[in-house]
């Protein structure tokens, strides 16, 4: 097996090892491959490991990859934040947003999704800690947005996601205010079933914490290439 094949393997593991320690089943759990920055190659070779959800942050470079693997059947999961010049050709191109923040752009990737496409799987990204460098809206709005994107046609509600802090000990606080974020939206009987949650350093205390999908990108490809001078 190649280098990517093996890192599959071992995250998978990572995955159902971290699921019987949390007494979970180990499917219960997605492994997103955050995709971002690497060649279309990656995907292809990450895609024969098993692998078939792929998440990007930069629109053009995903349009160009999801060309050159348009024989593949791939799900294309939108990461980054979105600017509303841009929400178009996610809306046709995408199946899933995780890092929905803000009553317009949800209007716009309502409308903008086309009638014979299911509706667009939407995750609202929460800033749990309210760091000011960090996307998301705060945890006492998010579930305002959430009853929004509930009520819009194009739209399909999963939940919620996250980027906690790099700390084990606060990263875990966060991980367990998002999983009481959505326990409260399930009580109120909105349609959420998602946390995304956990990446590569953290994805065991996430899965813990009730993660439901893990957003993968260096234990995987490895690390990011630099950006060109």
């Amino acid at each position: 097996m190649g280098a990517i094949a093996d890192a599959v393997q071992a995250c998978q593991k990572r995955i159902e090892v971290a699921c019987a320690e949390a007494g979970r089943p180990s499917d219960c759990v997605r492994l997103l491959a955050v995709s971002k920055t690497f060649s279309a190659a990656a995907v292809r070779e990450a895609h024969a490991a098993g692998l078939t959800a792929f998440g990007e942050s930069y629109l053009q470079e995903a349009q160009d990859k999801q060309d050159a693997l348009s024989d593949l059947s791939l799900e294309w999961h939108f990461i980054g934040p979105l600017q509303g010049n841009k929400s178009r050709p996610v809306a046709e191109r995408f199946a899933w947003v995780h890092a929905l923040e803000r009553e317009k752009i949800a209007r716009r990737l309502s409308e903008q999704r086309p009638a014979n496409l299911p509706p667009l799987n939407v995750c609202v990204q929460v800033n749990v800690g309210n760091e000011p460098e960090k996307h998301g809206v705060p945890l006492e709005r998010a579930l305002d947005l959430a009853r929004l994107v509930a009520s819009l046609p194009g739209l399909c509600l999963r939940g919620f996601m996250t980027i906690p802090e790099a700390s084990p000990q606060i990263a875990r606080t966060r991980f367990a205010r998002l999983r009481a974020l959505l326990e409260q939206a399930r009580a109120e009987g909105l349609p959420v079933d998602t946390l995304s949650m956990g990446m590569s350093a953290d994805l065991e205390l996430a899965i813990l914490e009730g993660a439901t999908l893990v957003r993968i990108g260096s234990a995987l490809f490895g690390a990011r290439p630099l950006p060109e001078k």
